[in-house]
């Protein structure tokens, strides 16, 4: 079970997170949620959200001494820090449907992306789900880059579904998570992203309900 490696550690979001959420959301789309909405979507029971965050010290050079020597003095626990993305993931009867990922500006093409879909992942499995569907943005091809590397195919598409500029969405969804094929490239992304990140350690639990 990937909990956090050597830089970043994989969390659910709480109340307190949803300001750096919110950020990280207007950094990276043209419309956001009010916090009413996640404040919502923490109470809903079909909901789980977890939140990427860079550990104390995980940047190289001073910077990241000064962030080691900063919760030091503050005393702040782990867990607490910066943080650098999110992902939002409905379980829906048989099927779990992510239904936001963002990653912070700066915190781009180091992992973060990759980690937030192991963990929706990670959170289907634990939950007995078929499969894992979402839409993106046809013109995103960063993202739909990542999704095609973690498995995922495009099924169809969903014409006008983005009310800002009516642009189409591409529905993608994985194989059955029972695939064995399927489960071996999960497994194996999980040992690369450890590789790349620092070994996988074990950490908070990735679902508390």
């Amino acid at each position: 079970m990937i909990q956090y490696s050597e830089r970043y550690l994989l969390r659910p979001m709480t109340y307190d997170d949803i300001p750096q959420v919110m950020a990280i959301e207007r950094a990276s789309f043209a419309s956001s949620w009010p916090q009413t909405a996640y404040e919502k979507e923490l109470e809903n029971r079909l909901a789980r959200y977890l939140v990427a965050v860079r550990l104390d010290g995980a940047e190289p050079g001073p910077r990241g001494v000064r962030r080691r020597l900063g919760r030091l003095l503050a005393r702040r626990p782990a867990g607490t820090g910066d943080i650098v993305g999110f992902v939002g993931v409905w379980l829906m009867v048989d099927e779990a449907h992510i239904v936001t990922l963002a990653v912070r500006p700066d915190a781009r093409r180091q992992g973060v992306g990759q980690l937030l879909v192991l963990g929706a992942l990670e959170l289907a499995y634990a939950h007995d789900m078929s499969r894992v569907t979402l839409e993106v943005r046809a013109s995103n091809d960063a993202a739909r880059a990542l999704y095609e590397r973690c498995g995922f195919r495009r099924i169809g598409v969903r014409p006008r579904y983005y009310t800002d500029n009516q642009e189409d969405a591409v529905v993608m969804s994985t194989p059955p998570l029972g695939d064995p094929g399927f489960r071996a490239l999960f497994e194996r992304l999980r040992e690369e992203h450890a590789r790349r990140f620092g070994p996988a350690r074990q950490g908070p639990a990735i679902d508390r309900r």
